[in-house]
């Protein structure tokens, strides 16, 4: 069938607020949502900053008998989901046949650091019951399936920081093939635990200070947490009961460096995003904005301005990049959802998120990263990247309606 994929829906929950209109509040006003990280036992930390989702209390969003049975990565997905639902005038009842695909970097961490603790420091010898269901990978999937009644097709997309990306492209894929006319999609992620922020300060990619991409003296990345998803619908539904269209996805593209674990490759990434324009028939001149990965890591900087240059050419530098990792953190697998959901918004508003705490460009990154303030422009096509370590890349193309 291949129908044409649009957008009607966006939820969020990240450092920047509790729904899509702080969130898009916020990223407007080049407002940062990292400070020091707080609610945990720190000690022995070397990183203590973090874009952590605050003020967020469960029990306002769910029964109290679901609680204990929701691991935070899976309470954001929900309540992310549940908004863009709601914005899409979709009723439960409508959603028997759709599709959900949820992507996540890391699954229920919380759930895990809970049970080594109980079984390691506090010396107990039996795990909760509901340990593995409630922190499998493929839970808030699950969770989103059973309590929003969705029984269509329902699975989870772990790429890392792809993770999102890859999962609204697998959404779109069963649209366009006429399995679905409706899919909900999008990223999760909370990885604010002891044992997994130590795994990440072995890795020395972290900033101590702050997170300035493309700037000379960035650092490092920071982390963040949260969910964004979106609706998305065949054109032909969505005209046919009169929704409200957003944008429209017009494409995706995806690869794989098949090289390093960490350390990005520039053609693999210029691959990703020449897969993207030819899926949505379009020609490099006709984007007007990148939302960029833009971690703010020395490799990844540069390596994304080298592939956009490979592929956009002499057009390169009248594109605007910008990466709003700067606000929200890098929430891993929740990142590309939270960057589709603020490139959509660009698109209806003719706002450009700005790349905040830009000093100076750094060696190898020439380009218009939209420094610290949004930018009032009409766009017309908008490119989403994400690109993970293990190389695996995923491209998307919006384009407004």
């Amino acid at each position: 069938m291949n129908d044409r994929v649009v957008i009607t829906g966006l939820g969020s929950v990240s450092a920047l607020g509790l729904n899509t209109d702080q969130f898009w509040s916020s990223v407007k006003e080049g407002r940062s949502g990292i400070l020091p990280l707080t609610g945990f036992d720190n000690a022995g930390l070397k990183i203590n900053l973090g874009a952590q989702v605050r003020a967020f209390d469960p029990t306002v969003h769910f029964f109290s008998k679901d609680v204990p049975l929701l691991d935070r990565y899976s309470q954001f997905a929900l309540v992310a989901c549940r908004e863009a639902i709601d914005q899409a005038g979709l009723a439960a009842a409508s959603l028997g046949g759709a599709a959900a695909v949820i992507g996540t970097g890391c699954g229920g961490k919380e759930t895990d650091e809970a049970t080594y603790d109980h079984l390691y420091r506090q010396q107990k010898t039996r795990a909760h019951p509901f340990t593995i269901p409630k922190g499998m990978p493929s839970a808030a999937a699950s969770q989103v399936s059973m309590q929003l009644s969705i029984a269509g097709p329902v699975f989870t997309v772990s790429s890392a920081c792809s993770s999102a990306n890859h999962a609204i492209a697998q959404a779109a894929l069963l649209i366009r093939a006429g399995v679905v006319d409706v899919a909900i999609a999008g990223g999760t992620d909370a990885p604010f635990t002891y044992g997994l922020l130590k795994a990440w300060e072995a890795l020395r990619v972290v900033s101590s200070d702050n997170c300035r991409p493309f700037s000379a003296d960035r650092s490092g990345l920071v982390l963040g947490e949260g969910a964004g998803m979106v609706v998305l619908e065949s054109e032909r539904h969505a005209k046919g009961r009169g929704a409200s269209i957003l944008a429209r996805l017009a494409g995706s593209g995806m690869s794989a460096d098949a090289g390093h674990i960490t350390d990005p490759s520039a053609e693999g990434a210029a691959r990703a995003i020449q897969a993207a324009l030819k899926d949505a028939g379009l020609n490099s001149q006709d984007v007007d904005y990148v939302n960029a990965h833009g971690t703010g890591t020395m490799a990844n900087d540069r390596t994304e301005t080298e592939a956009l240059h490979r592929v956009f050419g002499s057009d390169a530098k009248s594109l605007m990049v910008s990466s709003t990792k700067s606000m929200h953190g890098h929430a891993l697998g929740a990142s590309g959802g939270l960057e589709f959901v603020a490139t959509v918004l660009a698109l209806c508003e003719g706002v450009i998120p700005p790349t905040i705490n830009f000093t100076r460009p750094g060696e190898g990154c020439d380009l218009d990263y939209v420094p610290n303030t949004a930018r009032e422009k009409d766009i017309h096509v908008a490119i989403s990247n994400s690109f993970a370590f293990g190389g695996l890349n995923a491209v998307q193309v919006l384009q407004a309606v």
